[in-house]
């Protein structure tokens, strides 16, 4: 169900095909718990480009409202799709008696791990561009050849831990949760800003 190494590689696949063509689909050959990952990787392709917009030199302030926006929605989807992940890890688990309630708690869960990878995948992606950037200051390219070797034995080690968090999971030696991001600034009835804004036009 759960392959740490086929994970990274469907994120890194993903990542250089959408660069390339950000319109692209993502491939249905994968599976149901694949394109899930494909999905939630795609937030955070998307969240990180956007947030890029919201860099720009000389955006204006009406620019930027729209950009925090769908920074908002976007963030919103992505920590969506990793409840998701962690749900049908699950739901599948759940016909075997698992996760065994007695075994302790990880605090992290699969889905959130799984996020993790996924934003790891976008530095090392966008961090090789800047080791191979032509014309780039003097140090550059080296200082980036340092940061992307950082990243990728930052993300070797942990999808070995989401691969043992899952071997333990499955021996019943260890358990994890749905953990819910319960996100209130998309809420218009929990965000004050909002919801007191609309109280002062109701009167």
């Amino acid at each position: 169900m759960l392959s740490a190494p086929a994970i990274v590689e469907l994120h890194d696949q993903l990542t250089d095909g959408w660069h390339t063509d950000t319109s692209s689909v993502d491939d249905p050959s994968h599976g149901d718990w694949l394109e899930r990952v494909a999905a939630q990787h795609r937030a955070n392709f998307d969240l990180w480009h956007i947030e890029d917009e919201a860099r720009t030199p000389g955006a204006t302030d009406a620019e930027l409202a729209v950009v925090k926006q769908r920074i908002d929605s976007t963030n919103q989807r992505r920590n969506d799709l990793a409840e998701q992940l962690d749900r049908m890890l699950l739901d599948w688990l759940e016909s075997g008696g698992l996760p065994n309630p007695d075994a302790p708690l990880h605090s992290e869960s699969p889905g959130l791990i799984v996020d993790r990878l996924s934003i790891l995948a976008l530095k090392i992606y966008h961090t090789r561009e800047e080791a191979e950037r032509q014309g780039a200051p003097e140090g550059h390219c080296e200082r980036n050849r340092e940061r992307l070797s950082i990243l990728q034995e930052q993300r070797a080690d942990l999808a070995e831990c989401l691969d043992a968090l899952w071997a333990q999971t499955l021996a019943g030696t260890r358990r994890f949760k749905l953990y819910r991001q319960l996100k209130m600034y998309n809420d218009p009835s929990l965000n004050p800003a909002v919801y007191r804004k609309l109280e002062k036009e109701k009167v």
